[in-house]
């Protein structure tokens, strides 16, 4: 291979590489030293034979017994899982006695209150509180009070009363029954003109006396 003059310069030709390149390799030399090695005689193995099963051995070895599945299962239940011993005997004598304590202030208080209502209950007079005699005296309205269901000559006095005001009892009947027409009727000549006093519907003092003075005396 041509050696360039110049370092720097390329030189004219192609540079040869190379192909292949040969090495010796480790196990050659092994095996050359092998060779020189004297041949080893042949190691001869003696057979020997394994004792058998005996039958005093399978007679000495017992058995145990089989262990049954409810029996796996008990002693499964018998063991607590992640439970502290005596915890819940605490538990429970801790709630009995909180029971109890509840319990015992609980009466307490009863007593206490069965007490002061028996202190605080007047005791009944010697003279009974007279009750009316009379049905026009319970009225809230009025002694002369008329509602639905009545009749007779007031009610008739209140239909005719009724026809002289206007759009209030238009062609109504005088027949002397309280019936519903009238009930309306009522009802509206107190939303017209303001009364307050009775009840809806119902002809007492209060509606007596505006229709009297709008109708004439009694």
């Amino acid at each position: 291979m041509a050696t360039p003059s110049d370092r720097g310069a390329p030189p004219d030709g192609q540079p040869i590489e190379p192909i292949r390149v040969l090495r010796p390799r480790r196990t050659d030399a092994l095996a050359e030293l092998l060779k020189d090695l004297p041949p080893r005689a042949a190691v001869g193995y003696e057979s020997i034979a394994l004792p058998g099963p005996s039958s005093g051995a399978e007679d000495a070895t017992q058995e145990l017994p089989p262990v049954k599945d409810q029996d796996r299962t008990r002693r499964s239940r018998d063991i607590p899982r992640g439970r502290v011993p005596g915890l819940r005997r605490t538990a429970i004598a801790a709630a009995v006695t909180a029971a109890a304590v509840i319990g015992f202030g609980c009466a307490l208080l009863l007593a206490g209150r069965g007490e002061s209502t028996a202190e605080a209950a007047p005791q009944p007079s010697a003279t009974p509180t007279p009750t009316p005699t009379a049905s026009g005296a319970t009225d809230p309205d009025g002694p002369g009070t008329l509602r639905e269901g009545d009749n007779g000559p007031e009610v008739t006095d209140l239909q005719e009363r009724l026809l002289r005001i206007p759009n209030v009892y238009d062609n109504g009947s005088t027949d002397g029954t309280y019936d519903p027409t009238l009930t309306a009727a009522v009802a509206r000549f107190q939303l017209w003109y303001g009364i307050r006093g009775d009840e809806d519907g119902v002809y007492g003092d209060d509606t007596r006396r505006d229709l009297e003075s709008r109708t004439g005396g009694g």
